[in-house]
């Protein structure tokens, strides 16, 4: 047939790494992450995740000007619900990764292969440890190169509550809520829709059934069949409340927010603590640990300070212990006692 069945076929070329279809399906599984019990479709994971991002951003920066908000931002948000977040050193800023691949040795990066996101499409960048910027939380000593979100830490917690938000939706769109069933004696079906027209309007939808109590002669319902019957389920059974607000404060606890911030009777003093909670044994420690990386690979020291801008320490507290600090030191000084042995005794020597 003249066919040259000898010949190799060629290769074929397909897209490979951050192509169209990688990038695709990348949002895609994005976009249903939260139904694969991460939780991250839940109000309550983001509104801890704007915490997260909202206290990073405003972090004061001292010794580089590649942190900027915004991307401290993004650093934040990545870190909160993937634990991780690469950025790779350009020459003139930092570029947050959106995917990565990375080699180690002896437990240490060594190498990557990035993709940096386009408006046209994802681009692949190879690049060294030295010219990385890799942040990650929740390490452990079986992959200590990489990070685990709060929500990897504690899924069964998230998946219950993205179950139970999602058995809520349906209940609430599905559910005969408000709905009766009146029942009505044996008549014509031209009767009943006549009468069941006379319920439109209404609140609540009415649904008619034919009595089942008549008498064998076809006599008369008797007046207790009219009694209607209420179609709404009832919820309380099943404690959605309590699981749902029990999930919630887990959630939150995770992620650093005292629950108790979230309550509809807080008041001022106990927000200013939960922020103050937040703030201290949670962004302040990733912003160091942001610091510290940024300092070995910027080779300037840098510092970050999130309990300065975030307001977030006891202001009146602080001005009685300078009040208190200062007439220490002035009687030790009178006294005749060295200041600098007096703070050695309680820890507050540089040394």
């Amino acid at each position: 047939m003249g066919w040259k069945f000898w010949e190799k076929d060629k290769p074929e070329t397909r897209a490979a790494a951050q192509g169209f279809t990688a990038d695709l399906m990348a949002a895609r599984e994005s976009y249903l992450s939260g139904s694969s019990g991460s939780g991250e479709l839940t109000a309550t994971v983001q509104s801890c995740v704007s915490l997260w991002e909202h206290g990073l951003s405003i972090a004061d920066v001292q010794g580089t000007d590649y942190l900027s908000a915004h991307l401290l931002g993004i650093i934040a948000r990545s870190l909160a619900l993937r634990g991780e977040a690469v950025l790779y050193l350009a020459p003139d800023r930092l570029l947050p990764a959106s995917d990565w691949d990375v080699s180690t040795r002896g437990g240490i990066p060594r190498a990557y292969r990035l993709s940096i996101s386009e408006a046209g499409g994802g681009t692949s960048q190879t690049a060294l440890a030295t010219e990385v910027l890799h942040f990650r939380i929740g390490s452990d000593a079986v992959t200590p190169w990489a990070g685990t979100s709060p929500l990897r830490r504690s899924n069964l917690t998230a998946s219950m509550l993205h179950c139970i938000e999602s058995a809520l939706g349906e209940v609430y769109d599905l559910a005969p809520l408000g709905s009766q069933v009146l029942p009505f004696p044996e008549s014509p079906s031209t009767d009943l829709d006549k009468l069941g027209a006379g319920f439109r309007g209404k609140r609540g939808r009415m649904l008619l059934r034919e009595s089942v109590n008549v008498t064998s002669a076809g006599g008369p319902a008797p007046n207790t069949d009219w009694k209607p019957s209420d179609l709404s389920p009832d919820l309380s059974k099943a404690m959605t409340a309590e699981s749902l607000e029990a999930s919630r404060a887990s959630i939150l606890s995770v992620y650093g927010v005292l629950p108790a911030m979230f309550d509809t009777s807080t008041t001022g003093p106990l927000v200013r603590e939960a922020q103050r909670h937040l703030a201290q044994w949670v962004l302040q420690p990733i912003a160091n640990c942001i610091a510290q990386e940024a300092t070995a690979k910027l080779d300037t020291p840098i510092a970050l300070d999130v309990m300065q801008p975030l307001q977030a320490f006891d202001a009146g507290g602080r001005a009685r212990t300078v009040g208190a600090i200062v007439e220490a030191l002035s009687r030790a000084k009178e006294s005749g006692v060295n200041p600098d042995d007096a703070l050695k005794l309680v820890n507050w020597a540089e040394d």
